[in-house]
């Protein structure tokens, strides 16, 4: 079942006009569909960081909407050292992908009509310590395998459904980061 969406509406909190309008946009300026995300972070002690999130580039311009930066804390259980002073940054992949798969679906299900009243994940990943420690080379530093269970409270149909978990994994920028192989540049430089 197909909820009818007029251009005023809102569905699943997303206003449903102005998605249209950011696409049309899109479709006709490309340029403004480059985004940079930038966080920053420092070592505090042990296992503890801190990263700080707040500028990014979008739509053709830096924006300044953001008054406060988002402070995370990255941490470790007491088992790998550390002092729980935060999720660790293991943890935080599956928070970010959980987030993104979701907002994804929300997003192209308020899109297409379909009315959500919720949504559940449940996330977990496999990971040898081996790899990270450096005792053999036969184990990856990362996950191994990733699972998501997702509940979702809906009217749509199980073909509807299905098809939003395909949407999830094809357009969330997360799940495509972490599924295929992203260059990365470090640098370093003497404080």
């Amino acid at each position: 079942m197909t909820t009818t969406v007029t251009a005023t509406d809102k569905l699943n909190g997303v206003d449903v006009e102005r998605l249209y309008g950011t696409i049309k946009v899109l479709e006709e300026k490309p340029e403004l569909a480059r985004f940079e995300f930038r966080a920053r972070n420092r070592w505090i002690n042990g296992g503890h960081n801190q990263s700080n999130i707040k500028g990014f580039f979008g739509a053709g311009e830096e924006d300044k909407s953001r008054s406060k930066p988002f402070v995370l804390d990255n941490g470790e259980p007491d088992i790998l050292l550390g002092k729980d002073e935060g999720a660790n940054p293991v943890e935080y992949v599956l928070h970010g992908l959980a987030g993104c798969m979701t907002t994804s679906m929300v997003y192209h299900a308020a899109a297409r009509g379909i009315k959500i009243m919720a949504i559940e994940s449940t996330l977990s990943g496999e990971l040898d310590l081996r790899g990270l420690l450096g005792i053999t080379k036969d184990v990856r530093n990362g996950y191994k395998k990733i699972n998501v269970a997702f509940k979702i409270k809906s009217n749509a149909t199980d073909e509807q459904l299905e098809e939003l978990i395909q949407i999830a994994k094809d357009h969330s920028p997360v799940f495509d980061t972490v599924s295929r192989p992203v260059p990365i540049e470090v640098s370093v430089q003497r404080k």
